[in-house]
């Protein structure tokens, strides 16, 4: 069996797009695992995206399974990765794209290269960040103040739903959190039932997060398109930052504007198509 693939990445937060033909299913738990072993298949990657045929309200529609195999609801950076592939498929209306999601559909607004006509950038409309327990969910009475006491160090920080879960948590200097030894704790903490995505940080200045993550069923990564938007929103509902923020990352540097619904903006770059053998 082979699954035909294109590599791309969103601040290096790194994804394989493979387009699913009409009829047919998409890859299963076991085949993303598999795809995405950094071990095992070549390379790998942070999750596996199926591109599925277009729906009644939408070009086309996307299912992303974490490294772990699982479903996950949203990726701000995978559907912008997952927006290239479109576009070279012809399937975006000039310079928009409307994508189904497990979230929601979400429209982006493109920037193709006049000569190519390549997608050089996106901007994505990821709606409006969630702040009630039932929403992210969290079984606690609020979603502020939740903290946790790791080898004698107190974590606290936020809790919200960017059509996942999230937890955002402000630190002194990301740089300096064990994210690796702390974030599978926080990801699992019994009052997330669906567990969370973590972020570690920093207020730099009112237009500025420096931020490192912990996502849910992958690990540490270079970046995290959801978790950009949840800083901010976070941040900016603290009063810490303005409605413009640059959130930089591992990866690079991402771009959020905060209104009634939240723009998340950044590059895709694209490494490749592959064949793989499974």
């Amino acid at each position: 069996m082979k699954l035909v693939v294109s590599r791309l990445h969103g601040t290096h937060n790194d994804f394989l797009v493979t387009v699913v033909a009409p009829g047919a299913a998409a890859p299963d738990a076991d085949t993303a695992r598999r795809v995405c072993d950094r071990a095992h298949s070549g390379g790998g990657a942070d999750g596996l995206i199926a591109l599925l045929p277009a729906t009644n309200d939408a070009d086309c529609a996307m299912e992303l399974r974490n490294a772990d195999g699982e479903l996950a609801e949203m990726s701000g950076n995978g559907i912008r990765c997952l927006a290239w592939v479109a576009v070279r498929a012809g399937l975006a209306r000039g310079n928009q794209l409307v994508v189904k999601t497990s979230a929601g559909l979400r429209t982006l607004t493109l920037t193709i290269d006049p000569t190519s006509g390549e997608m050089l950038r996106a901007s994505v409309d990821m709606g409006p960040a969630a702040f009630s327990p039932a929403a992210v969910p969290v079984t606690s009475d609020s979603v502020d103040n939740l903290a946790i006491d790791i080898d004698g160090v107190t974590y606290e920080g936020t809790a919200c739903s960017m059509g996942n879960p999230h937890w955002a948590i402000l630190v002194t200097d990301p740089k300096a959190v064990a994210v690796a030894q702390i974030g599978p704790v926080l990801e699992c903490d019994q009052r997330f039932p669906d567990r969370t995505n973590v972020e570690f940080y920093r207020v730099i200045d009112r237009s500025t997060l420096d931020m490192r993550v912990w996502e849910r069923g992958v690990g540490e990564t270079q970046s995290c398109g959801t978790g950009a938007c949840a800083v901010a929103a976070v941040a900016h509902r603290a009063g810490l930052v303005d409605s413009g923020v640059q959130v930089q990352v591992l990866g690079g540097e991402l771009s959020v504007e905060l209104g009634s619904t939240i723009l998340l903006g950044g590059p895709v770059v694209f490494m490749g198509d592959e064949t793989i053998e499974l």
